[in-house]
Protein backbone atom coordinates (compact mmCIF):
# COMPACT_ATOMS: atom_id res chain seq x y z
CA UNK A 1 0.00 0.00 0.00
CA UNK A 2 1.07 3.16 -1.03
CA UNK A 3 0.04 6.95 0.43
CA UNK A 4 -0.41 9.34 -2.64
CA UNK A 5 -0.75 13.01 -2.58
CA UNK A 6 -3.01 13.51 -6.09
CA UNK A 7 -3.60 17.12 -7.69
CA UNK A 8 -5.62 18.05 -9.77
CA UNK A 9 -5.55 19.47 -13.60
CA UNK A 10 -6.37 22.69 -14.68
CA UNK A 11 -10.54 21.77 -14.80
CA UNK A 12 -10.71 21.07 -11.36
CA UNK A 13 -11.63 18.47 -9.34
CA UNK A 14 -13.60 16.93 -12.14
CA UNK A 15 -15.53 13.85 -12.08
CA UNK A 16 -13.22 11.86 -13.45
CA UNK A 17 -10.37 13.18 -11.59
CA UNK A 18 -12.52 11.93 -8.55
CA UNK A 19 -13.11 8.89 -10.11
CA UNK A 20 -9.76 8.09 -10.43
CA UNK A 21 -8.58 9.00 -7.21
CA UNK A 22 -11.56 6.46 -5.94
CA UNK A 23 -9.88 3.98 -8.12
CA UNK A 24 -6.35 3.87 -6.40
CA UNK A 25 -8.10 3.99 -3.36
CA UNK A 26 -9.95 0.93 -4.35
CA UNK A 27 -6.92 -0.90 -4.82
CA UNK A 28 -5.98 -0.23 -1.15
CA UNK A 29 -3.89 2.94 -1.40
CA UNK A 30 -4.42 6.26 0.64
CA UNK A 31 -4.93 9.03 -1.61
CA UNK A 32 -5.22 12.64 -0.63
CA UNK A 33 -6.94 14.62 -3.49
CA UNK A 34 -6.73 18.63 -2.16
CA UNK A 35 -8.58 21.35 -4.12
CA UNK A 36 -6.12 23.87 -5.48
CA UNK A 37 -9.17 25.89 -7.00
CA UNK A 38 -11.25 26.36 -4.15
CA UNK A 39 -14.27 24.53 -5.28
CA UNK A 40 -14.54 25.71 -8.45
CA UNK A 41 -14.47 23.66 -12.07
CA UNK A 42 -14.61 24.49 -15.45
CA UNK A 43 -16.05 22.85 -18.65
CA UNK A 44 -12.95 23.96 -20.63
CA UNK A 45 -9.26 23.31 -20.32
CA UNK A 46 -8.46 27.30 -21.71
CA UNK A 47 -11.19 28.41 -18.94
CA UNK A 48 -9.30 26.73 -16.26
CA UNK A 49 -5.65 27.56 -17.35
CA UNK A 50 -6.94 31.19 -17.46
CA UNK A 51 -8.16 30.68 -13.93
CA UNK A 52 -5.11 29.39 -13.01
CA UNK A 53 -3.00 32.47 -14.84
CA UNK A 54 -5.13 34.88 -13.01
CA UNK A 55 -4.77 32.86 -9.59
CA UNK A 56 -1.09 32.48 -10.58
CA UNK A 57 0.95 29.28 -10.95
CA UNK A 58 3.28 30.02 -8.00
CA UNK A 59 0.17 30.07 -5.47
CA UNK A 60 -1.09 26.79 -6.96
CA UNK A 61 2.12 25.56 -6.40
CA UNK A 62 2.13 27.10 -2.95
CA UNK A 63 -1.21 25.39 -2.18
CA UNK A 64 -0.28 21.91 -3.21
CA UNK A 65 2.68 22.17 -0.22
CA UNK A 66 0.25 23.69 1.85
CA UNK A 67 -1.88 20.60 1.33
CA UNK A 68 1.20 18.40 2.34
CA UNK A 69 2.50 19.85 5.47
CA UNK A 70 0.56 17.77 7.74
CA UNK A 71 1.35 14.54 5.80
CA UNK A 72 4.18 12.20 5.98
CA UNK A 73 7.23 12.95 4.21
CA UNK A 74 6.61 9.17 2.28
CA UNK A 75 4.22 10.28 0.02
CA UNK A 76 3.57 9.76 -3.46
CA UNK A 77 3.08 12.73 -5.41
CA UNK A 78 1.27 12.88 -8.33
CA UNK A 79 -0.68 15.16 -10.42
CA UNK A 80 -2.69 15.50 -13.77
CA UNK A 81 -1.69 17.79 -15.94
CA UNK A 82 -1.57 21.18 -13.51
CA UNK A 83 -1.10 19.41 -10.86
CA UNK A 84 2.01 17.70 -12.29
CA UNK A 85 3.45 21.44 -10.90
CA UNK A 86 3.18 21.00 -6.95
CA UNK A 87 3.51 16.68 -7.82
CA UNK A 88 6.91 17.34 -9.53
CA UNK A 89 8.38 20.27 -7.31
CA UNK A 90 7.34 18.22 -3.98
CA UNK A 91 9.20 15.12 -5.41
CA UNK A 92 11.96 16.74 -5.93
CA UNK A 93 12.12 19.20 -3.17
CA UNK A 94 10.86 17.49 0.04
CA UNK A 95 12.45 14.65 1.91
CA UNK A 96 10.99 11.52 1.65
CA UNK A 97 9.22 11.58 -1.50
CA UNK A 98 8.75 7.47 -2.36
CA UNK A 99 7.60 8.50 -6.07
CA UNK A 100 6.27 10.51 -8.58
CA UNK A 101 3.47 10.14 -10.88
CA UNK A 102 3.39 13.01 -13.71
CA UNK A 103 0.45 12.65 -15.56
CA UNK A 104 0.17 14.61 -19.40
CA UNK A 105 2.71 16.81 -18.48
CA UNK A 106 6.15 17.30 -17.08
CA UNK A 107 8.00 20.14 -15.87
CA UNK A 108 12.11 20.85 -16.63
CA UNK A 109 13.80 20.23 -13.21
CA UNK A 110 15.41 22.86 -13.33
CA UNK A 111 12.46 25.09 -12.98
CA UNK A 112 12.46 23.72 -9.06
CA UNK A 113 16.15 24.97 -8.56
CA UNK A 114 17.49 21.61 -8.02
CA UNK A 115 18.25 18.47 -9.76
CA UNK A 116 15.53 14.84 -9.79
CA UNK A 117 16.82 13.35 -6.60
CA UNK A 118 18.37 9.28 -7.56
CA UNK A 119 16.15 7.46 -5.39
CA UNK A 120 12.84 8.95 -6.14
CA UNK A 121 11.37 7.17 -8.96
CA UNK A 122 9.18 8.60 -11.64
CA UNK A 123 6.58 7.61 -14.15
CA UNK A 124 5.42 10.15 -16.76
CA UNK A 125 1.76 9.36 -18.62
CA UNK A 126 1.51 11.46 -21.93
CA UNK A 127 0.06 10.91 -25.55
CA UNK A 128 2.06 11.52 -28.55
CA UNK A 129 0.28 13.99 -30.20
CA UNK A 130 -0.98 16.30 -27.24
CA UNK A 131 -0.70 19.84 -28.66
CA UNK A 132 -0.93 20.81 -24.50
CA UNK A 133 2.56 18.70 -24.31
CA UNK A 134 4.32 19.24 -27.23
CA UNK A 135 6.86 20.95 -25.48
CA UNK A 136 7.02 18.79 -22.43
CA UNK A 137 6.96 15.93 -23.91
CA UNK A 138 10.56 16.96 -25.78
CA UNK A 139 11.58 17.66 -21.77
CA UNK A 140 10.51 14.58 -20.16
CA UNK A 141 12.28 12.63 -23.29
CA UNK A 142 15.84 14.44 -22.40
CA UNK A 143 14.78 13.82 -18.98
CA UNK A 144 14.18 10.39 -19.41
CA UNK A 145 17.60 9.65 -21.23
CA UNK A 146 19.78 11.36 -18.67
CA UNK A 147 17.93 10.05 -15.14
CA UNK A 148 17.70 6.55 -14.01
CA UNK A 149 14.77 5.28 -12.39
CA UNK A 150 12.54 6.80 -14.41
CA UNK A 151 9.66 5.38 -17.31
CA UNK A 152 7.85 7.63 -19.79
CA UNK A 153 4.78 6.26 -21.58
CA UNK A 154 3.66 7.44 -24.80
CA UNK A 155 -0.09 6.54 -25.55
CA UNK A 156 -1.53 6.86 -29.08
CA UNK A 157 -3.30 9.73 -29.65
CA UNK A 158 -3.86 13.48 -29.35
CA UNK A 159 -6.26 13.68 -26.11
CA UNK A 160 -4.46 15.99 -23.24
CA UNK A 161 -6.37 14.47 -20.11
CA UNK A 162 -7.10 11.07 -21.22
CA UNK A 163 -7.30 9.81 -18.20
CA UNK A 164 -9.94 11.77 -17.14
CA UNK A 165 -12.92 9.61 -17.68
CA UNK A 166 -15.47 13.01 -17.49
CA UNK A 167 -13.79 15.05 -20.58
CA UNK A 168 -13.93 14.46 -24.22
CA UNK A 169 -10.48 13.71 -24.54
CA UNK A 170 -10.74 10.17 -22.26
CA UNK A 171 -9.48 7.60 -23.97
CA UNK A 172 -11.03 4.63 -22.55
CA UNK A 173 -8.20 1.95 -23.94
CA UNK A 174 -5.06 4.72 -22.83
CA UNK A 175 -6.73 5.18 -19.68
CA UNK A 176 -6.85 1.50 -18.59
CA UNK A 177 -3.34 1.02 -19.92
CA UNK A 178 -2.35 4.25 -17.39
CA UNK A 179 -4.19 2.64 -14.77
CA UNK A 180 -2.66 -0.34 -14.86
CA UNK A 181 1.06 1.17 -14.83
CA UNK A 182 -0.17 3.33 -12.00
CA UNK A 183 -1.26 0.35 -9.65
CA UNK A 184 1.83 -1.71 -10.55
CA UNK A 185 4.36 1.40 -9.66
CA UNK A 186 2.67 2.03 -6.51
CA UNK A 187 2.43 -1.76 -5.21
CA UNK A 188 6.34 -1.94 -6.19
CA UNK A 189 7.38 1.93 -4.08
CA UNK A 190 4.70 0.69 -1.57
Amino acid sequence: MAEVLLFHHAQGQTDGFLAFADELRAAGHVVHAPDLYDGKTFSELTDGVGYAKRVGFDVIIQRGVGAAEDLPAELVYAGFSLGVLPAQMLAQTRPGAKGALLLHAFVPPSEFETSWPDDVPVQIHMMEADEWGAEDLVVARAFVDKVGNTELFLYPGEGHLFADSSLGDFDEEAAALLRQRVLVFLEDVG
